[in-house]
């Protein structure tokens, strides 16, 4: 089985302008997300409608493709650069752009998703630490059958634990915080961007809700590490204080 990594990257941001550009321990941050990417799967390319980063990816030596600068999600950004791209991969694995310290360990964990032919669609999740994170609607949490397939996603604590003061919550069910890594079987990714928004997407603002709501499969692995986004400069101060301490890059 084949497997690309497809990172989309823009300038625009409301937080942080520019941050695919931004320098961490001497490299812009999309290259530390490229190298990563492509360590693992010998194949990566930038997707970004900016010619600034077109130019950079080209600078360090990587691959870029630009795309159209109206997309409303990484998702379509992502298929329409498979399809200019002419990728032959079976699955395609969407990394954020400003994950740089996406480790090998998770991106391993989701191409094994695909070794059962029911994956259609394959994600990351990681235990919580504490109640108190459980509660912060930005962590969106997920619940999976026994299979490891997501029933749900929500911004809201799910499941509820009746008859237990929510302090003891934690000792009774892992609750699973959702990481905004993507892999799709390459006839899923075209599928699932012809998709109008569905009504649970709109009243949590959580793409994937579509396609559970569609009917699409979504595994759901599970991983111990925790990753540094970068939203806004003072993410990229806590990522620099990361790598200085973790020297993981």
């Amino acid at each position: 089985m084949k497997f690309i990594a497809i990172i989309p990257a823009r300038y625009a941001s409301t937080r942080f302008p520019g941050k695919p550009l931004a320098e961490l321990g001497g490299k812009p941050v999309i290259q530390r997300v490229y190298e990563q990417a492509v360590s693992v799967l010998g194949e990566a390319y930038v997707a970004t409608d900016d010619q600034r980063i077109y130019n950079k990816v080209l600078e360090f030596g990587g691959q870029a493709i630009m795309t159209r600068t109206d997309h409303k999600s990484g998702t379509d950004r992502i298929e329409e650069a498979a399809t200019k791209i002419g990728t032959t991969a079976d699955v395609i694995i969407n990394v954020q752009g400003d994950e740089p310290f996406i480790q090998r360990s998770q991106i391993e964990t989701l191409c094994q998703l695909f070794d059962d032919p029911q994956t259609q669609i394959g994600t990351l999740g990681k235990r919580f630490d504490s109640i108190e994170a459980t509660e912060n609607p930005n962590s969106p949490k997920i619940v999976t059958d026994v299979n490891g397939f997501a029933l749900y996603f929500s911004r809201s604590i799910i499941p509820f634990i009746r008859g237990k003061e929510k302090s003891e919550w934690m000792q009774q069910y892992p609750f699973l915080k959702h990481l905004g890594i993507y892999a799709y079987r390459r006839e899923a990714l075209s599928a699932i961007t012809k998709l109008p928004q569905s009504p649970l997407e709109k009243a949590e603002s959580l793409e994937q809700l579509r396609w559970l709501q569609n009917g699409y499969r979504i595994r759901v692995g599970e991983t111990t590490v925790e990753t540094v986004g970068i939203d806004t400069p003072e993410d990229l101060k806590r990522a620099e204080a990361f790598l200085a301490e973790s020297h993981l890059l």
